[in-house]
């Protein structure tokens, strides 16, 4: 390979990390119409149009997906070989491109961008929808640099950091017919539940426990993402059996009634993936030591909260009620 096409690659590979031509010379510390003019020397060796426009911004072709998917992990390896502590996030322009679910977007992005602002200015992160069932492929295409997700099973090249085992609760309405003292298998059988589910699969954990109990129960209604649990909770007679931590606020706000659940559900650790061409990116690896920190010291404390909150499964109202109860037999 001559030098010239080298450099081609590293401009092309600058432009499609970014998505932009000008955050792309940016990047580079090259001028915007230098970039222009590398493009077109691209578009004439490779004979493909590669980029078009979309509006403001440009979309890569087929083939340009296709060209990047097979350069970018010999690239990132070229120059991890060169210069393999060249990552310093006080001066780094680059953007990472994580699959994840809103729940860890609304726990971790805050304290992540301060630590942005403050460290690394120049890193853009950007979130894109985590549908837990194409892990694998989007980073083998190199689709994302990282997945917040379940661990895959039997994968040669996918990498994984263990971050949490998330802890499930039943919640409903405050004055829901079964915000009793205590959620009885058989009353949670008859309701009408709620499932949270990205891909569109109303088959969730609690369905595969029941499965292996010859149970089965009513999924009533689903939704695509957290933010839509408590909303439809509070104006409906649904159930719902989620992650504590994706009703963190309405939980300790006492919104909600919330009980353990009337079954043992098996574990779902969630875990940080990655391909292993990315073994020795140091910029990867300065975020994933962050977002395992501070995914971890929230979680920590959320469970700390939680255990003060909801011992032996007693509803938000329930534990209201004995707390009036005890301060009126104090008086």
């Amino acid at each position: 390979m001559r030098p010239q096409e080298l450099n081609l690659m590293m401009i092309f590979d600058a432009i499609m990390t970014e998505g932009s031509i000008t955050r792309a010379a940016n990047r580079l510390a090259m001028t915007q119409p230098a970039v222009s003019n590398a493009l077109s020397r691209m578009r004439q060796v490779w004979k493909d149009e590669l980029f078009v426009k979309d509006g403001r911004g440009i979309q890569p072709t087929v083939f340009a997906h296709n060209l990047w998917s097979q350069i970018r992990g010999p690239l990132g390896q070229l120059e991890e070989a060169i210069n393999p502590d060249s990552f310093d996030p006080k001066t780094a322009r680059r953007t990472f491109r994580v699959a994840v679910k809103d729940i860890f977007v609304d726990m971790a992005w805050s304290s992540l961008r301060r630590l942005i602002e403050r460290e690394a200015p120049n890193i853009d992160i950007h979130a894109i929808p985590n549908t837990l069932h194409n892990h694998e492929q989007i980073l083998n295409d190199a689709e994302v640099d990282l997945v917040v997700g379940a661990m895959p099973l039997n994968s040669s090249v996918i990498r994984n950091q263990f971050m949490l085992d998330p802890r499930y609760v039943c919640v409903m309405r405050l004055d829901h017919p079964l915000a009793r003292d205590e959620l009885s298998l058989d009353d949670f059988l008859k309701a009408d539940h709620m499932l949270i589910s990205a891909s569109g699969d109303v088959t969730g954990v609690v369905d595969l426990a029941l499965a292996n109990m010859g149970l089965s129960r009513r999924v009533a209604m689903s939704v695509n993402h957290y933010m839509a649990i408590v909303p439809l909770l509070k104006n409906s007679n649904l159930i719902s059996v989620v992650p504590s931590l994706a009703v963190e606020q309405a939980l300790f706000n006492r919104e909600i009634a919330v009980f353990e659940p009337p079954l043992e559900l098996p574990p779902t650790p969630v875990s940080m993936l990655w391909h292993k061409r990315q073994d020795n990116d140091a910029g990867l690896t300065w975020l994933r030591k962050h977002l395992l920190k501070i995914i971890q010291q929230n979680a920590q404390r959320h469970y700390d909260d939680l255990a003060r909150c909801c011992r032996k499964a007693e509803c938000a109202q329930a534990r209201q009620e004995r707390l009036l109860k005890e301060e009126a037999a104090e008086a």
